[in-house]
């Protein structure tokens, strides 16, 4: 079976390395704007702000990082993004322990992080390239997806329990330490590593920034994949502010309720992954694209029709699953696509500046939401979201662009 293939002891360590992080920021999760309501006292607007403004800010810092990244030996690259991302977020705990936190510092650790992020997780494609086969792409990135989505099921309630139990910044703290075990356990992957050679010329160095974006918009099925990714990350990210204020102002939802109705729906995560391998053997890969790209669109719609009570929890619950077992299925396929159809010179480039777009459309389209639901009101605004959500599989490639296989040689007679 492909979910139990074995992919030898360097992936392992990788993916170690992976989960030590998944689950520090599970833990983390929402910790900086918790952190902004309670101890520094932040408004909405700041919350808004920290929301928005530091991831944006984080993928302006990570667009001159993508040729620094493609052109040096990745594991060390992913070594020190850990490094910084645990000295940005250990920061926060010293500044709460000297009484010195405050807003500004906040926002430049969520620019920091999410230039990290972006930087690590360009690295790490471009390093799980180089580890495992071809056609070992789709069961791996099925095990990053499950571990992620496992992690952001059982992170948030413990981290929520350590809140109660010891401080604001517990769980921040538990992040950056985090860190420091995805750094060692990169440093275990072990064997020697070839330095990437940067491409000759002044022109190709001025325009290194740029190839990325030049690659994904020049190959026809990444352009539709691309595009369709970045408005679906956008207005599932813009949507759950809108919840929130919806859930927990109007509706009167308890702060454990809307919780549980964050964290259920993600063991739907793990459905999804293992099934992925599965599903493309069977049905094809480019049909996999096509069905379950439509079938993640439908969903969100339903939000705005939540009701208090019981009726409406279990509403956001059962929308919420649906998206995620969607979700998880597509995405380990989509990134087996993406990394198979780019060149490993390109990889890093072609990473950064997807997450790059992927994060300046969760930034505008959460900034435009809350410009809505202030105008229109939270329910409104949601169903603005559906609609638009709605219209997300015209962008997926109508055929499958693959190269058929080479047929194979015909025998020689002697």
């Amino acid at each position: 079976m492909t979910g139990r293939r074995a992919l030898g002891r360097r992936f392992g360590w990788l993916w170690a390395a992976y989960a030590a992080s998944a689950y520090g920021s599970g833990l983390g999760f929402g910790a900086l704007p918790l952190i902004a309501v309670l101890v520094v006292h932040a408004g909405p607007a700041e919350v808004s702000a920290l929301a928005a403004a530091g991831p944006a800010v984080g993928a302006l810092i990570a667009v001159p990082l993508a040729p620094w990244v493609e052109f040096r030996r990745k594991r060390p690259v992913m070594i020190a993004m850990d490094l910084v991302r645990c000295a940005a977020m250990a920061s926060i705990p010293v500044a709460y322990a000297l009484g010195r936190l405050g807003f500004a510092q906040l926002l430049a650790v969520s620019a920091v992080v999410a230039a990290a992020r972006i930087a690590f997780n360009a690295a790490s494609g471009a390093q799980l390239k180089a580890l495992v086969r071809p056609e070992d792409l789709l069961v791996a990135n099925a095990r990053f997806e499950s571990t992620n989505w496992s992690a952001i099921a059982v992170g948030p309630p413990l981290g929520g329990a350590a809140i109660g139990l010891f401080g604001p910044v517990t769980t921040v703290l538990a992040d950056a330490c985090s860190y420091l075990l995805s750094a060692l356990g990169i440093g275990a992957i072990g064997g020697r590593e070839e330095a990437p050679r940067p491409p000759d010329g002044a022109r190709a160095r001025a325009g290194a920034l740029l190839d990325g974006w030049r690659h994904l918009l020049g190959d026809p099925g990444l352009r539709a994949l691309y595009l369709n990714s970045v408005l679906v990350a956008g207005l599932i990210m813009a949507t759950e502010p809108l919840l929130a204020v919806l859930m927990l102002g109007r509706l009167g939802f308890a702060p454990w309720q809307y919780g549980l109705a964050f964290a259920a729906p993600c063991l739907g995560g793990l459905i999804g992954s293992r099934l992925a391998g599965r599903v493309v053997a069977r049905h094809g890969r480019h049909r996999v694209l096509r069905t379950v790209g439509a079938l993640r669109a439908v969903w969100l719609i339903g939000l705005a029709f939540v009701r208090p009570g019981v009726v409406g929890l279990v509403t956001v619950i059962a929308v919420e699953l649906a998206i995620i077992v969607n979700m998880s299925l597509f995405n380990p396929v989509l990134a087996a696509y993406r990394l198979e159809h780019t060149p490993k010179e390109l990889v890093a480039r072609t990473l950064s500046a997807w997450s790059i777009g992927q994060q300046a459309a969760i930034a505008v389209l959460t900034a435009l939401g809350g410009l809505l639901a202030g105008a229109t009101g939270p329910r409104a605004a949601l169903v603005v979201a559906g609609l638009l959500m709605l219209a997300s599989p015209l962008l997926l490639p109508r055929r499958d662009r693959t190269p058929p296989p080479a047929p194979a040689p015909s025998p020689v007679r002697a």
